[in-house]
């Protein structure tokens, strides 16, 4: 209750210094709101069935999500979104991995150092090298890409379905392109 009041007088002072009209209209609405919220709720006993009769009307009133057949495939098993969510973990799960690893390396005798990792690459065969590049390069440009067509959409723009085609189309093009790139010329 003290905390409110404080917050109010800072909220008043801050606006009797900055003349801002919206924000001094609505100065006494968030008053108001705030008063109205530190009322003790009142509470009554219910008997078992009652509280399970009452649980049960409120739960039809409750917005029901559809079931995922309800969307168009394209969009959400195979769409950006789900491979951002899908490369984002395995980027994740893998840098967690190899990150313990290489701190517990010292304690059971692993090699996990930069010279012994340099020495394995290049005894294995070309295609093994650039399978493993791969592997680790698409998740992280893909990654990269779809985060920075959601960075546009932080700012709004590019929110037409046909937009939203081309830059997922764009996203795929630009992360194969820049995985080729690391692959092969790196």
């Amino acid at each position: 209750m003290l905390a409110q009041r404080v917050g109010i007088r800072a909220l008043r002072q801050a606006a009797g210094k900055q003349p801002n009209a919206l924000f001094s209209q609505n100065l006494q609405r968030l008053a108001l709101a705030t008063s109205l919220q530190t009322r003790p709720a009142s509470t009554q006993k219910l008997t078992e069935t009652d509280a399970q009769s009452l649980l049960a009307s409120q739960r039809q009133q409750r917005p029901v999500a559809p079931h995922l057949t309800a969307y168009d495939y394209k969009q959400t098993w195979f769409g950006a979104s789900i491979w951002t969510r899908i490369t984002g973990q395995s980027l994740s799960i893998g840098m967690y991995t190899f990150s313990l690893a290489y701190l517990v390396a010292p304690l059971t005798g692993w090699h996990l150092e930069s010279a012994t990792l340099a020495a394995t690459a290049t005894s294995l065969p070309p295609v093994v090298t650039a399978l493993a590049k791969t592997v680790v390069a698409w998740p992280f440009f893909f990654h990269f890409a779809n985060g920075s067509r959601h960075l546009f959409w932080d700012l709004a723009l590019g929110f037409k379905k046909t937009t939203i085609n081309q830059t997922s189309y764009a996203v795929l093009g630009t992360s194969v392109v820049a995985t080729l790139a690391a692959v092969f010329l790196l």
